[in-house]
This record gives C-alpha cells, sequence and structure tokens, in this order.
C-alpha cells in the first residue's frame, strides 16, 4: 500500500487527482500508476486501470488471476468492473469512498450475486494517510 500511496503523490505532483494502484502477483510488483484522466485527457485512466492494463501487457493476457490489486481509495463501478473482467483475486484498499466508491460505499458491484468472479475484499488499509492524499489535494484547489 506504501507503493500505491507513492503513486498517488507522484499523481498530485502533475496535478491530477492523488489516486495510486499497484499490482501485485507472487510477490511481486507487475505493474504502478497513479491517476492520469487529465494528462492522458481519457476519462478511464483512473490509477487501477492504468495498472491493470499495464500488467495485462506485461503478462501478456488480459486475465490476472492470483493478483491482487492495492489501491489508495475505495474503488468506483468502471474500476471494479475492469478487475471482475481481469478476474483479480483480491483488492486492498485504504480510504472508502462515500462520494463514488463501487465496494461498499455507494454500490457493492464485486460481490453482486449475479456476476461470475468474486474478488476477495481488504479495507482500510493506510486508510488515514490515503483520505489525507486527497484532502491535501482538493484542500489547495478550494
Amino acid at each position: 500500500m506504501a507503493a500505491a500511496l507513492a503513486e498517488a503523490h507522484k499523481a498530485a505532483e502533475r496535478g491530477e487527482v492523488p489516486v495510486g494502484a499497484v499490482l501485485v502477483r507472487d510477490n511481486r510488483v507487475i505493474a504502478r500508476a497513479g491517476n492520469r484522466t487529465i494528462s492522458d485527457c481519457d476519462p478511464t485512466a483512473h490509477a487501477e486501470i492504468v495498472a491493470l492494463r499495464e500488467a495485462a501487457r506485461i503478462l501478456g493476457n488480459y486475465r490476472l488471476p492470483d493478483a491482487t490489486l492495492y489501491v489508495t481509495i475505495e474503488p468506483c463501478a468502471m474500476c471494479c468492473g475492469a478487475m471482475i473482467q481481469a478476474r483479480i483475486a483480491r483488492l486492498v484498499y485504504g480510504a472508502d469512498d462515500a462520494k463514488g466508491g463501487a465496494v461498499r460505499s455507494c454500490f457493492s458491484v464485486l460481490d453482486h450475486p449475479q456476476l461470475n468472479h468474486r474478488v476477495e475484499v481488504t479495507s482500510g488499509v493506510l486508510a488515514d494517510e490515503s483520505a489525507a492524499a486527497l484532502k491535501t489535494f482538493f484542500s489547495a484547489r478550494r
């Protein structure tokens, strides 16, 4: 999670919303990313999506079984959908997102009974630090 926080801080330095993601498989970091929606002019360039794309490219497979995705903030519905499509095994995230989180805050996408894949979830890891990065970023813009 510390590596995901580092990616979030790099994103903030670029003027992006400070969200970071790191994908790990077999105790090895495969991909890491921060938000790039502004710099890429791409509404889908959330840290999670960028990390999933990079991991799939590196591993040569769009399926990422046995992978864990570490994210600083509770993922949105789009990112949760991508995790299901990639078949990641586990999500570890920091702070809840009351305005758009799709794991438990606004929606419960990852455990919907109609889906054919389940993602194990651990939340609250470095939650205070993850929330502080967002708060600092938005405070400076207001």
